[in-house]
């Protein structure tokens, strides 16, 4: 299925991102043992590697979403996972989301130098045929302030409320939360990212 952007594998000093596969389910199984998924739109059963695997084939299988598997470059533990989204090659737009960390994980250097490394991609190189993104959009749920606070010390901007976008689940009204990276705010983007990675 041609999504508009290829697959590849990105590395970085802490972490790397694989494209998923089903293969990773058993050990996403293990390492969203505490639910990480509860304030996603779609339900996942991460309690059983069944349930894991169809949720990374159905992100892998559905027409603009291109996901990846979160690696410690050092120990090769899974320890997360993200995907490229809502990708439009005709505008040159993605956005980032389903990200998930493990809690161990969370508040640590995984979450930037991921960032750092899906934007830099995003930006830098060829990501669709007609060239590098110009936007890359960032979207969470209103409760989910955490997601909130680390999307905001990135340097994106905020740019919208969308309310009652998504029914939930268990039939909540989940409020998405908007920001966005245009490609003339990367480079000041990069330098906060760097600087939380202590590479400049």
């Amino acid at each position: 299925m041609d999504k508009g952007i290829q697959p590849v594998t990105l590395r970085g000093t802490h972490v790397r991102l694989e494209p998923a596969s089903t293969d990773h389910a058993e050990a996403m199984c293990k390492a969203a043992h505490d639910r990480p998924f509860t304030l996603f739109s779609r339900h996942i059963d991460s309690d059983t590697v069944e349930g894991c695997r169809e949720q990374l084939q159905f992100l892998i299988d559905h027409p603009t979403t291109l996901p990846f598997t979160l690696f410690d470059a050092r120990t090769d533990e899974l320890i997360g996972g993200t995907t490229y989204c809502d990708i439009r090659p005709a505008h040159r737009g993605v956005e980032i989301g389903w990200t998930w960390i493990t809690k161990e994980r969370r508040g640590s250097v995984v979450n930037p130098e991921m960032k750092y490394l899906l934007l830099r991609h995003a930006f830098e190189t060829d990501l669709f045929e007609s060239g590098p993104a110009i936007r890359v959009v960032l979207k969470t749920h209103h409760e989910n302030l955490r997601s909130q606070a680390a999307i905001s010390k990135l340097g994106a901007k905020h740019e919208a409320n969308l309310r009652n976008h998504v029914i939930m689940p268990d039939g909540s009204y989940r409020h998405s939360v908007v920001y966005s990276i245009l490609e003339d705010e990367w480079d000041k983007v990069k330098d906060v990212l760097k600087n939380r990675l202590g590479e400049i």
